[in-house]
C-alpha cells in the first residue's frame, strides 16, 4: 500500500492529463480499487480544494481515505516535538500541520508515502524547514519516501 500526498496526485493530474494518458489512470484506478493506492483524509481535502475535477476522480473511483486517528494524531505530535516546532509556529519553508499528519498517517500505516515535495540536498541547520522527504528521512520517524516517478518506474507497468 502506497499513501499518496496531495502534491504528487496534483502534479500526475497536471503533468500527465487524462486524456492524453488514459492508460495511466486506469491503471491507477485499479491501483485505488485494489487499495494499493489510498489517501489521508487532509491530502484528499487538499487536492479537492486545490483541483476540484481530480477530487471528483478519486471519488468516482473509489479512493480509500485513512481517517486521522487518536495514534495517528500522537504520532503527528511526536514528530511536531522532532521538529522544534512549538504550538502551530510552522516554519513557512518546512512541513505544516497536514504534512506532519500525512507522514503520521504513512509511518502508522507501515505504508510507503508518495510525495513530490521538494528533495532537500542540504538539510536546513532548523529542523523545522524540512520538508516531507527531509521528515521522512529522519532516523525517528523512518517512512520510506518516493516521488511520482519513482513510483511509477517501481511498479514496472507499461502505458501503451
Amino acid at each position: 500500500m502506497r499513501v499518496f500526498d496531495a502534491s504528487s496526485m496534483i502534479y500526475a493530474r497536471d503533468n500527465y492529463p487524462i486524456g492524453q494518458f488514459p492508460g495511466l489512470w486506469e491503471w491507477m484506478a485499479g491501483q485505488i480499487g485494489s487499495k494499493q493506492l489510498v489517501m489521508s483524509s487532509v491530502a484528499l481535502d487538499e487536492v479537492n480544494h486545490k483541483t476540484p475535477d481530480c477530487g471528483e476522480w478519486l471519488k468516482d473511483n473509489n479512493l480509500e481515505q485513512l481517517a486521522i486517528s487518536n495514534a495517528i494524531l500522537q504520532d503527528a505530535k511526536r514528530i511536531k516535538g522532532l521538529l522544534g516546532i512549538v504550538d502551530d509556529n510552522y516554519h513557512p519553508k518546512g512541513v505544516g500541520e497536514n504534512d506532519i499528519l500525512i507522514i503520521a498517517t504513512a509511518r502508522l500505516h507501515g505504508a510507503e508515502l508518495v510525495s513530490d515535495e521538494e528533495r532537500q540536498t542540504n538539510l536546513p541547520q532548523v529542523s523545522s524547514k524540512r520538508k516531507i522527504p527531509a521528515v521522512c528521512a529522519m532516523q525517528t520517524v523512518s517512512v520510506s519516501c518516493i516521488n511520482f516517478i519513482e513510483y511509477i518506474k517501481a511498479s514496472g507497468a507499461v502505458f501503451r
